[in-house]
């Protein structure tokens, strides 16, 4: 695909500006939250009432410390983040290109919460064990004659290389406020997660479908093809829900829980066409995000437990492109887009201090 000279170049909207002070304050409470619970608790118009917060204290009174330690394994399946961007001159089509990435792969990592009564506080740390085979990247490019056909495809072998991701969040018990049954968990839940995906793609086959109708013409190549790195920002607010059944046969209680989430999404692509010299592509995009999971987690022994979870988070966003080839700078917002579609299973084993 070429380019004329032309520079065209679009201003960002003021409504990203607003999303990042957005995400800024949320940041700063959760963090004040995280150093001052106890002006939560002095807050709370049940702060005083032993009878109101004996459901909301029964796991901190049960524990010695109310520190609990996991540790994850988290498989994603049929997972990929995208990203794509229209042709800002004529004949403008949209897509122009476009390019899938394959995250199918297994983290590893813990996560440490510390149970203050009402509240808590929990940071999560994953990371992918080491370098993995992740699936095919997909990239796909338009013809400029109309009706704009496809008109390159290309499959190439995929590794996810180490990434990374943090969560950060605190929650608050009002299940008893509510006037709801003991064993029943009602959190109000705040927090911020970053997540940080790096691909290389090796080897693959491109296709050229002629705009004739001729017969379709492969050509491999070989070769270190692209690196591609992908960062994104995720303050949530939402709302997690459980039910401890602590007379459960057989183990020693089960508890059922889900969560969902939602909140502005910050992104931030970088794609080095290694086999095109000097040819980087950057994206800056803001939109939406939001996940939701189900869970369960099954007594071994007092302090022990197994856990389940079923996860999918999906992020949509939108932004600029910016084009680099040798000294030559171009950067557009017709067509971009960048998304990511997360489904996981993961197995956890907490410890209660």
């Amino acid at each position: 695909m070429t380019l004329s000279p032309l520079r065209v170049q679009c201003f960002r909207i003021s409504a990203a500006a607003s999303l990042r002070r957005w995400a800024c304050l949320a940041a700063c409470l959760a963090l004040w939250l995280m150093l001052r619970p106890e002006a939560v608790l002095a807050a709370s118009p049940h702060a005083v009432s032993a009878d109101a917060t004996t459901d909301a204290t029964t796991d901190a009174t049960a524990d010695a410390t109310g520190w609990t330690v996991q540790l994850k394994t988290k498989t994603f399946f049929n997972s990929r983040t995208s990203y794509e961007f229209g042709n800002p001159i004529p004949p403008g089509q949209k897509p122009l290109s476009r390019l899938q990435f394959p995250m199918d792969s297994t983290w590893t990592g813990f996560e440490a919460r510390k149970n203050a009564g009402r509240l808590s506080v929990g940071a999560e740390f994953l990371t992918s064990a080491g370098s993995q085979r992740s699936g095919t990247t997909q990239d796909s490019d338009w013809a400029d004659a109309a009706p704009h056909p496809l008109e390159y495809y290309s499959e190439t072998r995929t590794s996810l290389r180490p990434s990374f991701q943090i969560n950060a969040d605190t929650d608050v018990q009002v299940a008893d406020a509510l006037g709801l049954p003991q064993g029943f968990e009602l959190r109000p839940t705040l927090g911020m997660r970053w997540q940080r995906l790096s691909f290389k793609l090796m080897d693959g086959t491109q296709y050229y479908y002629p705009a004739g109708g001729g017969p379709t013409q492969a050509s491999p190549f070989g070769g270190y093809a692209i690196a591609f790195v992908q960062d994104w920002w995720l303050p949530f607010t939402g709302l997690k829900a459980g039910y401890t059944w602590r007379n459960a046969p057989l183990v020693h209680g089960l508890k059922l829980n889900a969560q969902f989430d939602a909140g502005p999404a910050f992104g931030r692509n970088e794609d080095r066409h290694r086999l095109r010299g000097d040819r980087n592509t950057i994206e800056h995009t803001t939109g939406w995000a939001w996940r939701a999971s189900v869970g369960v987690d099954v007594g071994l022994t007092e302090r022990l437990d197994l856990g389940f979870e079923a996860e999918h988070m999906r992020i949509d966003t939108t932004g600029t492109h910016e084009w680099k080839d040798g000294g030559n700078s171009y950067e557009w917002s017709y067509g971009v887009r960048a998304w990511s579609e997360q489904s996981s299973m993961t197995v956890k084993l907490g410890y209660r201090f």
